[in-house]
């Protein structure tokens, strides 16, 4: 008999206990880590596919997204909601955001303003951008559900986040030791691509690479990854690991070093894009459609036509 089908809007089975504790190690941090700069960059390299000219940007996520500069430079002109799940980060971000009025940073942010998530206006966005969040979301389907209620009509969505081929030669090396496993299990994109059509947006677009980083030592290989998270799988090891164990895994790191003595490990970045479509009532012998909705479907209409 064939195995039924996977429920796409299950959560995702983490320990959120140790999850909600490396989101605030990480809203903490003086910086938010350099790969999630780089994959700003990267994904800002999409927008010029997408005609439409947002006034309105809601950054999700906007700290550790690490998207200002890419955002400013592409839609200079554009007003920059930095939304932040956590109300400490989102304080942080406001007190950043003040500077005087003569100040060039007040300029350089284009009138930026800090928000929490919950106190998001819905319909405000034209273009939600969520940089390297998704991932540390237990239930990805409720998080697209409040990103398609953020949007406007024919707004858009672009996010990132990391896919299963992520760090395969770290699993493959904690498998070959009979260790627990070093990371919580990540989210395909095809089975993404399926939330965001249960979430309500349209004309999803999945995009995957593959991002390769080097380090020239184990120790600093660990930091990194410590920046970039921690592991909040239930299975992984219970309590601390000993100052022996450390030690054998980074010589178990340090035997994966090349020719040049550089340890490579491989990161899988998932890009996704969508629409948020007008409202479609559900016809019956008498359909009644709210007033709002007509607006918004007579406005999409225009639009595309």
């Amino acid at each position: 008999m064939p195995s039924p089908e996977p429920d796409r809007g299950a959560r995702r089975p983490l320990d959120a206990v140790a999850l909600a504790a490396v989101q605030r190690r990480l809203q903490r941090a003086p910086q938010p880590p350099w790969l999630h700069g780089e994959v700003a960059r990267r994904m800002a390299d999409r927008l010029p596919v997408i005609r439409l000219k947002p006034t309105h940007i809601l950054d999700w996520g906007a700290f550790i997204g690490a998207s200002a500069a890419v955002l400013r430079a592409t839609y200079p002109q554009a007003q920059r909601l930095a939304v932040e799940p956590d109300a400490a980060r989102r304080d942080a971000t406001a007190v950043g955001l003040q500077q005087p009025w003569w100040s060039p940073s007040r300029w350089r942010e284009g009138g930026a303003t800090a928000l929490h998530a919950a106190d998001v206006v819905p319909g405000s966005g034209e273009l939600l951008w969520s940089n390297m969040g998704l991932h540390g979301v237990i239930d990805p389907q409720a998080e697209m559900a409040a990103w398609q209620r953020a949007l406007a009509v024919d707004g858009f969505l672009m996010f990132s986040t990391l896919g299963p081929g992520t760090l395969q030669g770290l699993r493959s090396l904690y498998r070959e030791q009979g260790w627990p496993v070093p990371m919580a299990p990540l989210v395909d994109m095809h089975d993404l691509g399926d939330m965001l059509v249960h979430a309500g947006f349209a004309d999803p677009v999945m995009d995957q690479e593959t991002v390769t980083l080097t380090w020239a030592t184990p120790q600093a290989l660990l930091t990194e990854l410590r920046q970039l998270g921690g592991n909040v799988d239930p299975r992984r090891a219970a309590g601390l690991h000993t100052p022996r164990w450390r030690e054998r895994l980074l010589a178990l790191l340090a035997r994966r070093a090349d020719t040049r003595g550089r340890i490579a490990l491989d990161f899988e970045v998932v890009y996704g894009h969508a629409f948020r479509p007008a409202p479609r009532p559900r016809l019956a012998a008498q359909t009644q459609v709210p007033l709002d909705d007509m607006r918004a479907m007579v406005r999409s209409g225009s639009r595309r036509g």
